[in-house]
């Protein structure tokens, strides 16, 4: 049975292109949902998009397998009086990468499309060159005052978010903005459909959640956690593919694309479940690597290992080049070893388990 097949693909790629925002993920999970309905029991969701699909809800034993949906992007901050735009952030876009860019503008009429400009270079010649900053990187959508940018539907706080779309590079290379982390919304969801069509019976309850606003603090995983209430949480995220000029293998760690999952090592990693995600791994023989962090994690893995009195909680990440950027790129391979990695150890995870260091 491949993982990655045509229906796989065409959901990853469905998903990676449509528009989700952090605070604007509803449609994003309506897709997700939508692929998820024929391998699970039911659906739980809260009042900011959340979405939880959940199979054995009658269990008093609960296991989260979890991602997040939402993506970095920019809010409308100021609109000058001969119609130009300037932005701030929503989640931790990148200013530097911003100028000639495409966008779309989010609106109540629909979308209206734009550019990030620029000074020509052959006006930047005297003196120290200006770099991009917040306060100096704008968007032009072709209005020729401040009156036509709000006919156009376009207002302080629409959303702006980048258009570029789902490409495969070199066979195995799976390119778009965006990729942190609806990757990891496809990856569990691709555990869900493997349990089913492999007629697995886990004998606790097995919470697959798809949360809300990691890019802005955790959020939607803080509130989540609340609601179901997980004696176990695994984690999926991104993280640094290290091999890339101009990173310091020394500060950031050393993991690459194509090398396999990336195991995480720190304070908020239960240790003994992070052995057993390890155990399995080297077992199943799927390849892993390793990875440190010496407060946080920077995932929602924090937000659910601190909730409700401690929850056993680790992180497998995908390896990723060029985070935060539209060309967010990642190895076939890893993401189908991710998928294998969460899929064997949940069915290792037995009912009623504490991972007690006293047991």
């Amino acid at each position: 049975m491949s993982i990655l097949d045509k229906k796989a693909l065409t959901f990853l790629e469905n998903y990676l292109n449509n528009a989700a925002p952090t605070g604007h993920e509803s449609r994003g999970q309506k897709i997700w949902m939508e692929y998820l309905k024929p391998y699970v029991d039911e659906f739980i969701t809260d009042v900011y998009g959340t979405a939880v699909a959940v199979i054995n809800p009658e269990a008093k034993y609960k296991v989260v397998i979890e991602g997040h949906s939402d993506e970095i992007s920019w809010y409308v901050n100021y609109i000058t009086d001969n119609g130009l735009i300037y932005v701030i952030r929503n989640g931790g876009s990148d200013h530097q990468i911003a100028p000639s860019k495409w966008v779309n503008i989010h609106t109540k009429k629909g979308i209206v499309e734009g550019v990030f400009g620029w000074p020509a270079i052959h006006t930047r010649k005297n003196g120290k060159e200006e770099v991009p900053k917040l306060d100096n990187i704008f968007i032009d959508i072709g209005a020729k005052d401040k009156k036509e940018v709000e006919k156009m539907g376009v207002h302080v706080g629409c959303v702006i978010t980048y258009p570029d779309t789902f490409k495969v590079l070199n066979k195995d290379k799976f390119l778009c903005r965006a990729i942190d982390n609806r990757a990891g919304g496809f990856m569990i969801a691709q555990v869900a459909r493997l349990l089913k069509e492999n007629k697995v019976k886990l004998p606790f309850g097995l919470y697959i959640t798809n949360s809300v606003q990691e890019e802005v603090g955790l959020r939607g995983a803080e509130m989540i956690t609340q609601t179901i209430k997980p004696n176990v949480a695994i984690v999926t995220d991104v993280c640094h593919d290290t091999s890339t000029p101009m990173i310091n293998q020394k500060v950031e760690g050393q993991t690459e694309i194509g090398k396999g999952p990336v195991i995480s090592y720190a304070p908020a990693i239960q240790n003994l479940l992070r052995e057993r995600i390890i155990e399995t791994a080297e077992a199943k023989k799927i390849p892993f690597q390793r990875n440190a962090s010496s407060r946080v994690t920077g995932t929602d893995t924090d937000a659910f290992a601190y909730s409700n009195g401690g929850v056993a909680s680790a992180l497998i990440s995908l390896p990723l080049r060029y985070m935060h950027t539209t060309v967010e790129m990642v190895h076939r391979d890893d993401v189908e070893n991710v998928i294998k990695l969460i899929y064997e150890t949940v069915q290792m995870i037995k009912e009623g388990e504490t991972f007690s260091y006293f047991d």
